[in-house]
């Protein structure tokens, strides 16, 4: 088929818009085609600094169109009548008048010609980029209204090697005098000037010979392996980072890695804050010895083949390197004058949230919080204490205030400089994590506690202020403190109630208790958690409505672990199963025991009496529900003199030795007891379906049967909720 060539050539577009600006242009461009009937293939998009690329295959044409639409009746005027010729485009005269089981109705045939696909792109290609959706865009010098990301300077057309004529005027708009043609631009130091493409290949040809690397992750590998080489011929390696990769790649069309040294008066600062520098203010690498420590090198990427073989570019960058670590080294030494616990009377100043209070304040939650979870995770409550008290200290310091990348690790090199407990430096260090999917939970039990009291009072406090998440948007990383909350237990397999974890949190804010109490603080969340069910664990010893809080806050990070569930390929609907929902017994907010349970139901399940057992409970919960409507509820309850068949009698004994052996062997925390135990249901179950009628001729036989079922599904609903199991 015919090759389309688009690209779109303007001044340097910001390395972090690239990626998604190319997956736009693709997505707008594809849509568009498949509305006018043109179905692409092989659709490709390129990005880099100067350019984004688009080329696909497409058919000829469109092809010829007849479609029938019915109208309102044959009699129809006005507003009816109107509408359907609006849209249609016909007139009154160009309808037909058919007739359907006796009744006359409007008909349209609607025709329409195929078109040659340089008309269909000249229509569309002008209105997608009026419209292009770039996360910030900029106006420049004359009277046009047209936007971009930067000045957009050459659009090249191309479908079948002939330019696609338009241009971006659109009325008394000139669209800046931007018409489409067939040429591009090299390279704008090593090859600048224009020349003429006929097709991508040509294209590809002579970008490469104009020293132009069009490809994306053919940079990312060019500036991957060059700093790669170049490290290992000094015997060094380079720090792991792709994201700096990508975004170099996006800066340079023809990467050239060189590598510098750094001053040998600057390899005493902390490894972390060396490469912060390097990466946040210059986008440099940092590497590294073999045993982790820092190397005294760094590469950058240049944009040039320089004739000294890159001497200059280098020593320029090793200058503007000294320049940069001096200043981090000056705010270094001014910080460790004072101990990091002298910092903290400088949070009393910091809001956290107008709702939540200080950063001071909150640090008093954290210890208190910390102290509370520490035994419960086998750590030192006084520890736990301290390092909360110090967790946030260095927010107030000028590292900090400069590098907020670096909180908490230099919260660790202060803390250990002041000759705090490693355990507790740790702590400081750590207590943010984790996160993301890559970073490393906590496994020491101080820094977990400072952590889970971190991401604790976090998700308490914004819930309990109505600040939750929505749908467009987490503006305080809710879900990611929840996750790592579900990290932090699952990883290190820690038995903690989170019920009464979440309640301790809330009862540390000063809305919450004594004087100050607020009515509205929390309530939300509690009132739309009794509304969807959750009630209050009957064994907590918190009020009711914070216990209700509680469980509200529960359903969120139980749904954020379905999340987690799905990701990694297991099946999320047993864990909604066994989630208490007022139905469900035990488990409360132990994730790690729901996990556990949620295992077992799973391994039940696979087998065949679970799947036997999941069909009948369906079955049985069908014909309650249908029955309900018509004289339900119907009680759990039955009367053996009303019994009549052999099966009843054998179900109803079943499940009075299933339940209790349930109950008894869930409390005990034997899931396959438990498991095992509703597996002797499997037969009692058939046998009464097989061989019983429910809805019997006889009144009371009915409704005694029907209670019969309802005992059958609450039994079930003791080890687990089976109307939450697919399938």
């Amino acid at each position: 088929m015919p090759e389309l060539l688009l690209e779109l050539f303007s001044e340097e577009i910001p390395a972090r818009m690239q990626a998604r600006a190319a997956e736009d242009l693709a997505r707008l461009l594809g849509e568009a085609l498949k509305g006018a009937g043109l179905k692409p293939e092989g659709l490709r998009t390129l990005h880099g600094p100067r350019r984004l690329t688009l080329v696909a295959e497409l058919p000829a044409g469109t092809a010829a169109v007849e479609e029938e639409r019915r109208g309102p009746r044959a009699d129809a005027t006005g507003p009816a009548l109107e509408g359907f010729l609006r849209s249609t485009g016909l007139s009154r005269e160009q309808l037909e008048t058919r007739e359907v089981k006796g009744t006359a109705y409007f008909y349209a045939v609607i025709r329409r010609p195929g078109r040659p696909t340089p008309a269909v792109l000249a229509e569309i290609i002008p209105a997608l980029l009026r419209r292009f959706p770039w996360p910030k865009s900029m106006r420049w010098g004359g009277t046009s209204n047209f936007i971009w990301v930067r000045p957009l300077k050459r659009i090249l057309c191309l479908f079948n090697g002939a330019v696609v004529p338009f241009t971006l005027a659109q009325g008394d708009d000139d669209g800046h005098g931007l018409a489409s043609g067939a040429v591009t631009e090299g390279h704008r130091i090593l090859a600048p000037g224009e020349f003429s493409v006929t097709g991508f290949a040509d294209y590809a040809a002579q970008l490469g010979e104009r020293r132009v690397v069009i490809d994306p992750a053919e940079r990312a590998k060019l500036v991957r392996d060059g700093i790669a080489a170049l490290a290992a011929a000094e015997g060094v390696e380079v720090v792991p980072d792709e994201g700096l990769i990508a975004e170099v790649a996006g800066l340079v069309e023809w990467p050239a890695p060189l590598l510098g040294r750094i001053d040998g008066a600057f390899m005493d600062l902390p490894a972390e804050l060396m490469r912060t520098t390097m990466r946040v203010n210059q986008r440099y690498f940092a590497l590294r010895h073999p045993d982790g420590t820092a190397a005294p090198f760094f590469a950058v990427v240049s944009n040039i083949e320089a004739r000294d073989g890159g001497r200059a570019v280098v020593e320029g960058n090793e200058r503007v390197l000294r320049a940069r670590l001096s200043d981090a080294r000056f705010f270094w030494d001014q910080d460790r004058r004072q101990k990091l616990e002298d910092y903290l009377p400088k949070l009393a100043g910091v809001v956290f949230h107008a709702k939540l209070g200080t950063q001071g304040q909150r640090v008093q939650r954290l210890e208190r919080l910390a102290a509370w979870l520490a035994p419960k995770l086998g750590a030192d409550p006084k520890l736990a204490a301290r390092a909360a008290r110090l967790a946030k200290a260095d927010l107030a310091t000028g590292l900090v205030g400069e590098f907020p990348e670096l909180q908490g690790i230099i919260g660790r090199y202060y803390a250990l400089k002041d000759g705090e407990d490693p355990r507790v430096a740790e702590a400081v260090a750590a207590h943010y994590r984790p996160m993301g999917p890559g970073d490393a939970a906590q496994a020491e039990p101080v820094s977990m506690a400072v952590a889970l009291a971190d991401k604790l009072d976090q998700l308490a406090g914004f819930f309990a202020a109505d600040e939750r998440p929505t749908g467009s948007g987490d503006p305080y990383a809710l879900r990611r403190a929840a996750l790592g909350v579900i990290r932090i237990l699952r990883e290190n397999g820690l038995r903690l109630d989170l019920g009464d974890a979440l309640a301790e949190a809330f009862f540390g804010f000063p809305q919450a208790v004594g004087s100050t109490a607020s009515p509205e603080f929390g309530m939300a969340v509690a009132q739309d958690a009794m509304k969807e069910g959750f009630q209050p664990d009957p064994r907590s010893d918190h009020p009711p409505m914070v216990a209700a809080f509680a469980a509200g806050l529960l359903d969120f990070l139980a749904d954020r672990l379905r999340v987690q569930l799905r990701a990694e390929g297991e099946r999320h609907d047993v864990l909604a199963a066994v989630l208490p929902n007022g139905r469900t017994a035990g488990g409360g907010g132990d994730l790690v025991r729901l996990l556990a349970r949620a295992t077992a139901l799973r391994g039940f399940l696979e087998g065949e009496d679970g799947a036997n057992l999941l069909a009948a409970y369906k079955r049985a919960a069908n014909i309650l529900r249908i029955e309900d409507k018509k004289d339900g509820p119907h009680r759990p309850e039955t009367d053996a003199a009303l019994f009549s068949a052999e099966e009843e009698r054998a179900l109803s004994a079943a499940l009075d030795m299933t339940l209790p052996k349930a109950r008894a062997a869930l409390a005990a925390e034997d899931d396959a007891t438990a498991m095992a135990a509703l597996a002797e249901l499997r037969a009692p179950v058939d046998a009464f379906f097989d061989k019983v009628v429910v809805n019997d001729a006889d009144a009371a036989i009915r409704r005694n049967r029907l209670g019969l079922l309802a005992r059958l599904r609450d039994a079930i609903d003791q080890v687990a909720d089976f109307s939450k199991i697919e399938g």
